[in-house]
């Protein structure tokens, strides 16, 4: 995204959570070096690191998952004072009971006590105070990606917020014991997995949504504290501002935990979007049922940076005409999500090869169809008749017309152009006729078969035989 808001004179910059990786060897192929400006851009998907906060450091028998994960964050608990090796694990994900052991909150049974941390040095009041730093040195076009980490696992939030909210808050369940008995193969092997197992114990979900809905209020406070400085600033008159996620939690939901299915617990995240120019006004405070994909982001940005969009690379599409009340929908018929699963243990409980452990969805207001690699049945859900998604009818006759039409709308996309990005379509357009104006007039049967414009270089010429030319000694 950077590479294309640059481009429009937009700096890109990131403060927090990234799952980016750098292409080591491509990048040494290339003679890319990681610590130069265009080697760090590439390594960061075109991103300037004003801080890189990925927010877990576990730590395990093969040493830690992520090496580079928090150590800003953990030098900053260092120098207040916590005094730990791993002060992200033991004070901001841990509990802490009478006699000083660390009650750690991975283990699910531990949501329930405080985080042994004070409030303001929790990771989410940490990450939106270097926001706000960002924003106070940073002049110009600018874009900040300011990536909070909670609400996450571990599942564990300080006071105020852990007193919050109990079980008496919690939600009923969403799932049915029908849709376990008569699941689909895949679905069933998601449901299997021992954080299916475990999230489907009630304890444990009484244990852990307080905690998950205390770090969901701990943000929406520190979002306010940064939305009262952009006041006090001015920099809510010029700021556009976006409220998403990448994944939802099912959290117990359809006898699964985590996120790695298609249901609407996991893959319809929320998207608010505040639009300071005028031009949004006719649609200020309104709600919007477009079917909408992240990838429609960056070229939104690039929209509101003023840039060409690369629609030959970005294969989104800009949500203002929708801000501004220009109209009311997307251009596609469908939504789309893929999973490849072929890193996980479910592609060993499935038996499945890495080309099969792959699933995808297609969905509209209507239906939404999961299509599963590997010769399986497909799943198909009626989003008005049934919205939590609890009956299955991907194996229904009377849906068989149905099941055919989403899989049209998948194969629509599964055939897109999307490796071409060297050329936008207006250059490729260009270049039909490109190729009779330098010389190539492929198919002409004589000189009176084409304009005389084309083939101008090639008549009235005149040579020697070669013979007469060349040196036969």
């Amino acid at each position: 995204m950077g590479d294309h808001l640059r481009k429009a004179g937009m700096d890109c910059w990131l403060v927090g959570k990234t799952h980016m990786r750098a292409d080591a060897e491509g990048m040494e192929r290339l003679g890319l070096e990681p610590d130069s400006l265009i080697g760090a851009r590439v390594a960061e998907c075109g991103f300037d690191i004003y801080e890189r906060d990925d927010g877990m450091l576990p730590e395990g028998p093969d040493g830690f998952y992520d090496p580079d994960g928090a150590q800003e964050y953990n030098k900053h608990l260092a120098a207040k004072g916590y005094e730990s090796d791993n002060p992200w694990h033991d004070f901001a994900n841990s509990g802490l009971d009478e006699d000083g052991n660390v009650l750690s909150g991975w283990f699910l049974k531990n949501p329930t006590e405080a985080a042994n941390i004070a409030e303001e040095d929790s990771e989410t009041p940490y990450l939106t105070g270097r926001g706000i730093e960002f924003m106070d040195t940073h002049d110009g076009p600018w874009c900040c990606h300011l990536s909070f980490i909670k609400r996450h696992w571990p599942y564990i939030v300080p006071e105020p917020y852990a007193s919050m909210y109990g079980p008496e808050h919690v939600l009923p369940v969403v799932r049915s014991d029908a849709e376990r008995q008569n699941a689909h193969p895949v679905l069933k092997a998601f449901m299997d997995t021992k954080v299916g197992q475990t999230f489907s114990r009630q304890d444990v979900r009484d244990a852990v949504i307080p905690a998950n809905m205390g770090l969901i209020k701990q943000a929406d406070d520190q979002m306010g504290r940064l939305f009262d400085w952009m006041e006090k600033t001015g920099r809510m008159e010029d700021t556009m501002i976006v409220l998403t996620s990448d994944h939802g939690d099912f959290l117990g939901d359809h006898w699964m935990g985590e996120k790695t299915f298609f249901q609407d617990a996991s893959t319809k995240v929320p998207l608010i979007i505040y639009d300071p120019s005028p031009e949004a006004d006719g649609t200020r405070g309104t709600v919007s049922d477009a079917l909408v994909e992240s990838i429609d982001l960056a070229p939104t940005f690039v929209d509101v940076a003023g840039g060409e969009i690369a629609g030959h690379i970005l294969e989104g599409h800009s949500l203002l005409p929708i801000l501004h009340g220009q109209q009311n929908e997307t251009p596609r018929h469908a939504v789309i999500c893929e999973y490849d699963y072929s890193a996980s243990p479910i592609a060993d409980m499935l038996n499945a090869s890495v080309r099969d452990a792959v699933m995808f969805m297609a969905a509209n207001k209507k239906w939404k169809l999961i299509h599963c690699e590997g010769g399986h049945r497909p799943i198909l859900f009626d989003l008005e008749n049934d919205p939590n998604e609890l009956v299955d009818l991907g194996n229904s006759a009377d849906h068989a017309d149905i099941v055919a039409t989403m899989y049209d709308h998948l194969f629509v996309w599964t055939r897109r152009q999307s490796q071409r990005t060297k050329r936008s379509e207006q250059q490729l357009i260009a270049m039909r006729s490109k190729s009779r104006g330098r010389g190539i007039v492929v198919g002409v049967y004589d000189e009176n078969d084409a304009p005389l414009d084309l083939t101008v270089k090639y008549r009235g010429r005149t040579a020697r035989p070669y013979t007469d030319l060349i040196n036969k000694g």
